[in-house]
């Protein structure tokens, strides 16, 4: 049973702007966190932002702060990544991800659910 689907991910060049989507089975974007993170090859998975269901400040990585913005419409069960001001180094395969710890955001391992992923490539 899939439970998160991504999309919106391609090629752009630097300085552009895309926006990743993540559909989620109702089950599952009723978790507590719902997170997205990045992994670039040879490289670990990162922390990008999380945005809790209660609400709140979202967090996010220093990294991006500033050019990515994180919501949610609770009407389509979709999560977005809304991601501006995109350098070279913002490229990566992006994760959507949920789980119900609402203190570990940053931590892969406090998420049960994870999406297939959808390529970002941003060109100098």
């Amino acid at each position: 049973q899939v439970q998160l689907v991504e999309s919106g991910g391609g090629l752009v060049q630097a300085g552009g702007s895309l926006r990743l989507s993540c559909a989620a089975s109702e089950r599952t974007f009723s978790s507590s966190v719902m997170g997205w993170f990045r992994q670039a090859p040879g490289k670990e998975r990162k922390f990008i932002a999380a945005i809790r269901r209660s609400g709140g400040i979202p967090n996010y990585a220093d990294s991006v702060k500033g050019r990515f913005t994180i919501y949610r419409d609770v009407a389509k069960n979709t999560v977005y990544l809304q991601m501006n001001s995109l350098k070279p180094e913002d490229t990566a395969v992006y994760y959507c991800a949920a789980g119900d710890n609402v203190m570990g955001v940053t931590f892969t391992r406090n998420y049960e659910y994870w999406g297939l992923g959808t390529q970002v490539t941003v060109s100098s």
